[in-house]
């Protein structure tokens, strides 16, 4: 009798670092165990184990042996199970690293700036940072045009590795939208990026185990709540 495969998946609901995750899962239509983690509480002596380093999720447990770090994950989901579903970084070695390095962008340039914007307390440096972040989102308007070559997603007609890299943000982007009432990817601005953004979050692969924007918005509100009380005590 076959042994059964052991995948099981640490994340949080709400962490765009999970959905990552799930995303790639979903697109190679592997059957997995998610486990809730609470990061606002004592971590599980499952996650401490598993990720010893940074002690944060998410953490891939494939046959026992756990792989840490989001897009680390789905490089190994895309290795692991390469004849299921459509391939999520390309084969070609060159686009493969042009896929690797607009990844890295969207985490070490773009969304560092924007969540520092999104905490910081003085406006100078808030004002400075957006500025940044939204630079940094037209470096990425002009990656896409480049990288998708007209079709609907970096990956071409189904989602890539960037897709996912950028793409896991969308919820909570479009949640900070709808609860303070900003505008972040503009369709003057950023009209590719804009419909790109759309077509990502409506495709069946997201949907799936996408968390809800409205759920996703009130609970970063609740957050908000919760750091400002603590600041007065």
């Amino acid at each position: 009798m076959e042994k059964r495969e052991e995948v099981r998946l640490l994340g949080a609901w709400y962490s765009p670092y999970t959905l990552r995750a799930k995303i790639a899962l979903q697109l190679k239509s592997q059957d997995y165990e998610s486990v809730e983690e609470n990061m606002f509480g004592s971590k599980s002596q499952n996650l401490l184990e598993s990720n010893p380093v940074h002690k944060k999720v998410p953490v891939l447990i494939h046959n026992s042996k756990p792989v840490c770090e989001s897009m680390v994950i789905v490089q190994y989901i895309d290795e692991t199970w390469d004849s299921s579903g459509p391939s999520i970084l390309p084969s070609d070695p060159y686009l493969r690293a042009i896929s690797r390095f607009w990844s890295s962008f969207v985490d070490d340039v773009w969304f560092a700036a924007f969540r520092a914007a999104a905490v910081s307390k003085s406006e100078d440096t808030k004002a400075k940072l957006t500025e940044e972040a939204g630079a940094a989102l037209g470096r990425l308007e002009e990656a896409f045009a480049s990288v998708s070559q007209g079709r609907r997603f970096f990956g071409g007609e189904s989602i890539g590795f960037i897709d996912i890299a950028l793409g896991s943000f969308m919820v909570l982007v479009k949640a900070r939208e709808k609860l303070k009432g900003e505008k972040i990817l503009d369709e003057i601005k950023t009209p590719s990026l804009h419909k790109w953004a759309d077509d990502f979050l409506s495709s069946e692969a997201v949907r799936k185990v996408a968390p809800e924007i409205d759920k996703v918005a009130e609970f970063l509100g609740e957050l908000e709540v919760k750091a400002q009380s603590a600041s007065r005590s």
